[in-house]
């Protein structure tokens, strides 16, 4: 058993660590430092191209287990991608963004239980909040109701 646990010490993923944010959601949006904040302690780590790895994300499997969460949070959502959703897409994970939080299913428990201070506050939980309503009626005002609806499958 000891012998597999040393070998699987050289089959690493490869890491979150950068990427082009050429359509990162800040260069569509106006995102207050405050949000930006709350991100970065919150969010960024599963929903962006840069991870802040932790020490014990150099041990396998528990590399492998982190490198899965980050995928599985990138394909939902990623903020350094955000600007280069189609419009109903945007709407769509701004929605998904306040609703999520506000029924605590994100960050996740298994995130915060590691990291305490992701876990938000009534407060930041308001903040996001808001910040999502402002930019869903931003996208209703510049875009036909149409285009905000995600299109059905022929």
């Amino acid at each position: 058993m000891l012998a597999i646990v040393l070998v699987m010490q050289f089959f690493r993923p490869e890491k979150n660590t950068g990427g082009a944010s050429t359509h990162d959601i800040t260069t569509k949006f106006l995102v207050p430092e405050r949000v930006l904040t709350i991100f970065k302690t919150a969010c960024n780590d599963c929903h962006s191209n840069t991870t802040e790895y932790p020490w014990y994300a150099n041990i396998q499997p528990v590399a492998w287990w982190l490198n899965n969460h980050v995928t599985d949070g990138k394909r939902h959502l990623n903020f350094n991608e955000f600007a280069a959703y189609r419009p109903y897409r945007q709407f769509e994970k701004l929605e998904e963004i306040d609703e999520l939080v506000q029924v605590d299913e994100m960050p996740l428990q298994s995130y915060t239980l590691i990291h305490g201070d992701a876990s938000l506050s009534a407060e930041q939980k308001e903040i996001i909040s808001s910040w999502t309503k402002v930019l869903r009626d931003s996208l209703r005002a510049n875009y036909p109701a149409d285009s905000l609806l995600k299109p059905k499958r022929k």
